[in-house]
């Protein structure tokens, strides 16, 4: 699991299997394949952070100084790589479109919503090509209220929230044959076509 602590940074909470992890040492991770760097290291008591230097076999701890690791990968020793089972998490189940209140926050809210797309799994964000908007997606009403209140909260970032606006399109959907006739008397010749 990832999270964003504010004065730590980037915190990657992980259990250790085999072995241990010691702060300073490099671990492989089997999905990117390559070696991260462990800058510290810590045990974590509710939402206080006890600074370690080596988590053992079977202890849960966090992590600090992880580049490229999401929710899922498996860390381990180089020369014996391994892959555990990932996760499965479920497909969002509502969208709504948010935007800053002020056009200034664009930025702090881009950053925000990236931030938090990477610490939940279940959680989306994307932008409408056609409309514009900034879309999020969740498992919720509440999931989603939760987010916003977050970005409000962590990232200082007010926004409005509405529903995704739909393109109307029309198009041809399938091949279609036909066959017209079109005759026309309009004094002398007339019109004919097949």
């Amino acid at each position: 699991k990832i999270a964003t602590d504010p004065y730590v940074g980037r915190l990657t909470f992980f259990r250790v299997y085999s072995g241990k992890i010691e702060a300073g040492s490099y671990i492989y991770n089997s999905r990117s394949d390559k070696k991260e760097r462990v800058s510290r290291l810590f045990q974590m008591h509710s939402n206080k952070q006890n600074p370690v230097e080596v988590i053992g076999a079977g202890d849960i701890g966090a992590g600090v100084g992880f580049k490229d690791i999401h929710t899922g990968d498996t860390l381990c020793d180089e020369t014996a790589p391994v892959i555990l089972e990932s996760m499965d998490f479920p497909e969002p189940v509502i969208s709504i479109a948010v935007e800053p209140k002020t056009q200034k926050d664009m930025d702090k809210l881009s950053n925000g919503l990236a931030k938090l797309a990477e610490e939940d799994p279940t959680f989306t964000v994307r932008t409408d090509e056609q409309t514009g908007q900034t879309i999020i997606s969740g498992m919720g009403e509440l999931h989603l209220d939760i987010i916003v209140d977050r970005l409000r909260r962590e990232f200082k970032v007010e926004c409005n929230q509405g529903r995704p606006q739909v393109n109307y399109k029309e198009a041809i959907t399938k091949t279609v044959n036909l066959r017209e006739v079109y005759k026309k008397q309009s004094g002398g010749r007339g019109k004919f076509a097949d």
